[in-house]
This record gives structure tokens, sequence and C-alpha cells, in this order.
């Protein structure tokens, strides 16, 4: 789920924790051009405060004044629709006539947010009903690619970490890519099967697992939501690896490597059971050109593909590495 949303749900709870009344403000439907995607989430607190966003500050305005005037005094759920009329639409910012509807749920225990969150700390991905008649919440696990449903009196919106990202190996680059991808919502493994980089790693909220990366590719079952990035530039780990991710549906697969190296691997795949068509999946050399030379930097352009990729942009309008690093200045870069 977005960082910002997760961020809602834990303000929220710590809000009940201290006795503050809270509601919680659910983008449902838009309509026309929306600044905020269905799913976005926003609370307000009794005293005013406020966290998250479902418009991007307009219709938040609004919401904020309504709860300083009147206080949170509503006990069940309630739909409403903001930017019907063309003078709304100007008032609160929505662009070319927009409209955006939104559930306001006042929480308290019944609500579960703790339950939630409990889920979510176990990289649990979760489907939460919210009953609009009588404001009662059940939480069962989610189906991959599930999205936010609004049917009668139902709304089940999905929490969770909705992308999967194994990293193969445990270096400086690594690090870098790991803790960018954990801010844009990726659960991140890192595995490493060599003690030397194991003792060093530093970043305990990202789980470093010892074992042969073709093994942990078939145990983790990837899915289309699942992308494998090779960065160990030692073939006995990464095409190992590589060779049984290919055959996965993981959305995105890439292996560091200059050009002439990644040339190379292809022919070693060809070697094994894999097809053209397969190999041919292999980004190499990774990551969008963007004249990176530092790890910080490499991870970026990866990280620029891999959502490129993810959201389905044209191949086309990706820079292609080989044109943009034979008019580059200076030294090639080093993915």
């Amino acid at each position: 789920m977005d960082s910002i949303d997760l961020e809602v749900l834990k303000t929220c709870s710590a809000w009940l924790a201290a006795g503050h009344r809270c509601q919680l403000v659910t983008v449902i439907r838009t309509w026309g051009s929306s600044p905020r995607p269905v799913g976005a989430t926003l609370a307000i607190c009794d005293d005013g405060r406020v966290v998250g966003s479902v418009s991007g500050g307009c219709i938040e305005d609004d919401l904020i004044e309504r709860v300083r005037e009147e206080g949170i005094v509503r006990e069940l759920p309630e739909v409403v629709s903001y930017g019907i009329t063309a003078d709304e639409a100007h008032r609160f910012g929505l662009p070319c006539g927009g409209t955006i509807e939104l559930a306001l749920e006042p929480l308290g225990p019944h609500s579960r947010i703790d339950d939630l969150l409990g889920r979510l700390a176990a990289h649990e991905l979760v489907a939460r009903t919210l009953n609009l008649g009588n404001g009662t919440v059940t939480l069962e696990r989610a189906r991959p690619g599930a999205v936010l449903e609004h049917g009668g009196e139902l709304l089940v919106t999905q929490h969770g970490p909705r992308w999967r990202l194994l990293i193969i190996g445990a270096g400086q680059l690594s690090r870098m890519l790991a803790q960018i991808a954990a801010a844009m919502d990726y659960h991140v493994t890192v595995c490493d099967p060599r003690e030397e980089y194991r003792a060093g790693w530093a970043l305990p909220e990202v789980p470093l697992v010892h074992a042969m990366p073709d093994d942990l590719v078939l145990e983790m079952q990837l899915d289309s939501r699942s992308a494998v990035v090779a960065l160990t530039h030692d073939p006995k780990l990464d095409d190992m690896a590589l060779m049984e991710a290919l055959k996965s549906d993981a959305f995105y697969i890439g292996a560091i490597g200059s050009r002439a190296n990644n040339t190379k691997r292809r022919e070693r795949l060809l070697q094994f059971d894999l097809t053209e068509a397969q190999i041919a999946r292999l980004h190499g050399p990774i990551g969008l050109y963007i004249g990176s030379k530092t790890p910080p930097e490499i991870a970026i352009s990866i990280l620029a593909e891999m959502t490129a990729v993810k959201n389905g942009v044209p191949d086309v309008l990706q820079i292609n590495h080989a044109a943009a690093l034979a008019t580059a200045p200076g030294p090639a870069c080093p993915t």
C-alpha cells in the first residue's frame, strides 16, 4: 500500500489510543480529473489535526473546517461527493469538472485499525470490508491484484505490500536500492550466500536471506507483482537466479553489467532450458540511462526503469542505453 496511507492508519491508531475521536476519509470513486487516486486516505482528528490527502488540499480544507465547527459527531459512515457542479469544481480545484466521492468513517475500537496494522506488519495483503450501514468491519486475506470495491452498503479496501523485490547480492548498491525501494512500498528481500557480505549488512528492516539465490527464487513463487534484480557480478549466483526468474511471471527482471557482459550473459542463458523470448525479458544493462555513476544514482535509474515497466510505459518511451552511451561524454554508466 502507499506509505502515505500506512502513515494515516498508524496516526489514527495513536489518536484513538490518546482518547481522541477521529474519522477516516477514503476516496471511493472519481469522475474526470482527480489529484488523488481511488483508495487514497485522509484522517482528521477532533482537534483539527490532519494526515494524508484526498485532493491535494482543496477538499481537505472544507473537511477540516467542518470538524472544527461541528466536531466529529457522526456515529455511522457517510458517503459524500464534491465537485458535482461547475461552481464546486472551481471552488475545490477539481479540473475539467472532475467529481470525487468520499467515504467518511468515524473510527473506534470496532474499526479494527490495530488489528489491521498488526497484519500489515506481518507483510500480509489484507481486504478490509466496511459496512457503510452499521459501521462494522471485517478483515480477511486479500487476493493479489484486488482493487477497491464499492457496492451497496459494502466498501472493500485493499491494504498491504502489493509489490515484492528480490535483490541478489548484499553490496553497497543493494543497500541503496533496498532503502529506496522500501520507501516506494516494495516488500524487499535481499539474498546473498557469501559470509563476507552478510557480516556487513546494516539494514535490519530489510531481511537478508543466507541461501542460494535460485533456490529462493523458486521458494518465493514469483508472480506478476514481483521483481528480481541481480547485482553480484558473479555468474554462479546471478545467472542461476535469473534462469529461474525468467521462467516466472515476475514483471521485471534485471541484471547489472556492461553491454558486453550482458551479451555474454544472454549467450550463457541460451545454454540452459530457456527460450529466446524468455531471455528477451531480461533488462540489461539495467536501469534507465540518466548518466548515473554512484550507487544512489544507479539505484534510482534501476527503480525508474522498474516503475516504467510496472506502470506500462511503452518501450519506445524508454531511453536506449546503447544510443545514449554512444553520445554521452565521460566514462560510461557503471550499470
